[in-house]
């Protein structure tokens, strides 16, 4: 009997995913971004001590082979050719920090994690000074807090005035940034410092780590990043597109161990093992980059929201950087080709969204799953004048008060657990308003739609309240793996391999799924002010350490 024949589809493009938990291997048709086929692994973290959070970055490398092979075999199963993998882009977690011996391949340290959310315009991340445990309802993954003595010593340093690190880079000094945690190694662990003197040692976010291994590691792997991990660094000068050496000389680091830095959108090496062996690497973005090149954002005031743990609101500004007067740091977007112009974008963050759901069924246990919020909010429709601001460590933009802790107010004899599960998914869309109307007063150019991807997006009360009190519609694409599709983009598109065109006549149409508001501009308005006098009230709460452990 004749074998099966081969399924044709044109060229097809890979995207390795590697995110906060797991990593993921998706391969996606260059002609439709259809997704065709992928795989995932989670990946453990590690807890060495309290308020720690590390990586095996072996295991994240080990986690993309697998990925990579148990998705081939899938297509083989459909009848798909994987010689038509044209390409291979990566997303990847950003500011995870990973320094390496680059004669043996080994890695001199855990890659240490970043915080849930970006810490505020002052030295240290909304966590009180000295606390050592993440707070009820954050993400005790990305809280990892060792790096803030580093920040409070380098804070008392800084040449000039307080604008010095965020008129460069576009970021405040905080502990979310690679550069205190790269510093925190070099001041800590002796095989680090050893591989330094030696001139053996190489640093790089996740996506340099994963570049450089499957390029051939020590013998001879490619160490490169792209323009947009490199922008979260905090040694990043975002206006010449370089390593900043004053920079690296406030910080102590030496430039030799920095990777070069690359477009987005380039051929950096080719895969030199696996299934995909020969394979070009042609694409590279933080996720939240490519989250917006996978949502095609690509004209100045296109915004897009992910909802995850928390949620990350990018608005593309363009070939202008804009500057925040509202808390939001500004970082660069991508750049899609070695001669293609650099595209800039503020961005803010909610720290609390999916994690508020978690704290009402693992804190509170009025719902067994997270997918149960929506049917309890379903049942009432309304809060019923309650309101839930939930700032379990403190104010995060547009506020930046540490001391705030959260509240539910607005209780009635009749309120019930309803009303707190519809108050709560209010909550994240109220958060999302704050930080679009900072975008606004930034920007000048009010959002005409929001666009939005991520895990929470498939609850559409919660689509439906963003509408709602954002005022504006609310756009969903059908296709939810926005990430991965712009790393898979980016790689297409690359000089070289040129299968994916990104011109907007050839963008296929994504099915969109929309939510026009429907309640009046009137009512809107009231319950927005109404929340921001109970976020009035959740601040200011913590006057003293000893106060927040119970002690008068």
């Amino acid at each position: 009997m004749a074998a099966p024949k081969k399924a044709v589809l044109g060229p097809l493009v890979g995207a390795v995913d590697q995110g906060t938990s797991s990593t993921r291997f998706l391969v996606f048709n260059s002609k439709t971004a259809e997704l065709l086929s992928h795989h995932q692994v989670e990946i453990k973290q590690e807890f060495p001590k309290e308020g720690w959070v590390e990586q095996d970055p072996k295991e994240i490398l080990q986690s993309v082979y697998e990925c990579i092979e148990k998705t081939c075999e899938k297509l083989g199963q459909l009848n798909i050719d994987i010689s038509n993998i044209k390409a291979i882009g990566v997303s990847n977690q950003r500011e995870t920090t990973v320094v390496w011996d680059k004669l043996t391949g080994e890695p001199l340290y855990n890659a240490i994690a970043a915080p849930v959310s970006p810490g505020p315009s002052d030295p240290v991340a909304v966590v009180p000074s000295g606390s050592s445990v993440p707070a009820a309802g954050t993400s005790s993954v990305w809280l990892d807090l060792r790096t803030q003595s580093t920040v409070e010593n380098l804070s008392k340093r800084i040449p000039g005035n307080n604008n010095f690190v965020k008129s460069k880079t576009g970021l405040p000094l905080s502990t979310y940034f690679s550069a205190v945690k790269l510093r925190w190694l070099l001041d800590n662990v002796e095989k680090v410092q050893k591989a330094v003197r030696e001139d053996r040692a190489l640093f790089g976010t996740i996506d340099s780590w994963l570049i450089w291994s499957l390029t051939g590691g020590a013998n001879g792997g490619v160490h490169c990043t792209d323009v947009t991990n490199a922008s979260r660094t905090m040694l990043f000068n975002i206006h010449s597109l370089e390593w900043d050496k004053d920079l690296c000389k406030f910080f102590g680091i030496p430039k030799k161990i920095l990777p070069n830095v690359r477009s987005s959108s380039e051929i950096y090496g080719l895969m030199k093992a696996g299934a995909l062996e020969g394979v070009p690497i042609s694409g590279c973005l933080g996720d939240q980059s490519a989250a917006l090149v996978g949502q095609m954002c690509f004209r100045d005031g296109q915004a897009k929201n992910t909802y995850g743990t928390g949620c990350f609101l990018l608005c593309n500004t363009g070939p202008k950087c804009v500057f925040s007067d509202h808390g939001l740091l500004t970082t660069v977007a991508y750049k899609l080709g070695r001669d293609k112009p650099v595209y800039y974008a503020l961005e803010g963050s909610v720290a609390i969204a999916g994690a508020v759901t978690r704290w009402l069924r693992d804190n509170l246990g009025i719902i067994k799953s997270s997918e149960e919020i929506e049917k309890l909010a379903k049942e009432v429709g309304t809060s019923y004048g309650c309101y839930f601001v939930p700032a379990f460590s403190g104010l995060y933009a547009p506020y930046w008060d540490p001391s705030a802790r959260g509240i539910i107010c607005g209780l009635t004899q009749f309120t019930n657990k309803c009303h707190i599960a519809f108050a709560a998914l209010e909550a994240v869309c109220f958060q999302t308003r704050e930080i679009l109307d900072a975008m606004n007063r930034d920007c000048g150019i009010p959002l005409s739609h929001l666009q939005v991807d991520g895990g929470m997006t498939s609850n559409k009360i919660l689509m439906q309240l963003q509408a709602d009190i954002l005022y504006i519609p609310v756009v969903k694409p059908s296709m939810p793996e926005t990430t991965a599709l712009g790393a898979a983009m980016a790689a297409g598109a690359a000089e070289g391999v040129g299968v994916w065109s990104l011109e907007p006549e050839d963008l296929s149409a994504v099915t969109m799924e929309r939510f026009e508001p429907q309640i009046n501009a009137e009512e809107s308005e009231i319950r927005y002010s109404t929340w921001k006098k109970a976020v009035m009230k959740s601040m200011g709460w913590v006057t003293t350490q000893s106060s927040e452990s119970g002690i008068p």
